[in-house]
């Protein structure tokens, strides 16, 4: 990469990121309140991925049991791709296209909120999950690109990024998750 490369980059960054969140401002804050309003009810956040989104549904989780801007009481969320226990004896006994689908099994209840991430909206263990927890009543988020996937037609809300580029694509939800992160920590602190 070249300093002309690394321009064009950034400058593609920006540019999706800034088409994304105008055509998106409204869906991200009804996104937000609408987890925002599970927690409060006392419901609980069950996040998931895998590789990259992994990462992303545990910075999530750690937010929100923590804090993200503002001191809070802890709410409860819960990445289901932490516990390296937990995954390796599911993917030995089960396969891990089951991972996080035994997950909600364990955890999920109606008024939580499953809350998948996959940037093809293809990942076989994140369709899985959230198919089982619509069918189980939880409030079921797709945060994906390239056009959803079969997670389209399954999420209740779909946040999908319109780009190729897996790398774009996870910039973009790394921001959504602290936008909602910030909107939901807008709502529970007042």
């Amino acid at each position: 990469m070249d300093e002309e490369q690394l321009r064009r980059a950034v400058l593609d960054s920006l540019e999706l990121k800034r088409r994304f969140f105008e055509a998106n401002a409204p869906l991200i804050l009804d996104a937000g309140g609408r987890i925002a309003a599970a927690l409060l009810s006392g419901g609980k956040l069950l996040v998931f991925g895998n590789g990259g989104s992994a990462a992303d549904a545990q910075h999530f989780a750690a937010e929100l049991v923590g804090r993200f801007q503002r001191e809070r009481a802890p709410l409860s969320a819960i990445a289901l791709t932490a516990d390296s226990s937990v995954i390796t004896a599911l993917s030995n006994d089960y396969g891990l296209e089951h991972v996080f689908r035994r997950q909600i099994e364990a955890h999920g209840r109606k008024g939580d909120v499953a809350f998948g991430i996959t940037t093809s909206g293809r990942s076989r263990n994140v369709v899985e999950a959230l198919r089982l927890a619509k069918q189980r009543g939880l409030l079921t988020v797709g945060l994906t690109g390239r056009g959803g996937g079969p997670v389209a037609e399954i999420a209740d809300l779909l946040i999908d990024v319109p780009h190729d580029s897996t790398q774009r694509i996870q910039e973009v939800h790394g921001m959504v998750v602290h936008m909602l992160c910030e909107i939901v920590e807008d709502a529970v602190a007042g």
